[in-house]
């Protein structure tokens, strides 16, 4: 928040959360009201899809991890590299669990994680059914509007995350 005096514009008051509020109204909606709608509507669709061919999202994550390195994760860096996204702090090495068992996953001598060949091609499967589920998110929404409303939050997230130091 901006000190009062000056030539600082008034802080626009916050209204209650409206899911039917016009577009003038927008400016005065909660962020956290918005932004959760969005995270739940967008992560309900992409795992109802994964789900449909017998995957989840966290698991479509651990292939991504083992694959996108420029060495071979140990269990132990997958799990805590990727428990920030999951739903609990066992589910990630529950999904690395399940990807050795269903032969996606294998481990070597020094126990660093590697796709087998069905592990690869089930994530290049995955790839290009995420990449149809976020035409369909992204359907009317440009790139310089996807950038801009990416850039609104990450500067929200800084935001709050400095707003710590220096309300203390």
């Amino acid at each position: 928040m901006k000190p009062s005096g000056g030539s600082a514009a008034p802080a626009t008051d916050q209204a209650p959360a409206d899911p039917a509020a016009t577009d003038a109204a927008l400016a005065s909606q909660p962020i956290g009201y918005w932004s959760g709608l969005a995270h739940a509507a967008v992560t309900r669709h992409l795992r109802d899809a994964m789900a449909r061919i017998d995957v989840t999202q966290p698991q479509y994550w651990v292939l991504n991890r083992v694959h996108g390195g420029p060495e071979a994760p140990s269990r132990a860096d997958a799990v805590a590299q990727l428990t920030p996204l999951a739903d609990g702090p066992d589910e990630i090495g529950r999904v690395v669990d399940q990807l050795v068992h269903r032969g996606w996953l294998r481990t070597d001598a020094d126990q660093r994680l590697h796709l087998t060949d069905e592990g690869e091609a089930a994530r290049l499967r995955l790839r290009a059914l995420v990449t149809e589920l976020r035409a369909v998110v992204h359907e009317g929404i440009g790139d310089e509007e996807y950038v801009a409303a990416l850039k609104v939050l990450r500067t929200m997230i800084a935001n709050v995350e400095g707003a710590g130091a220096r309300h203390s």
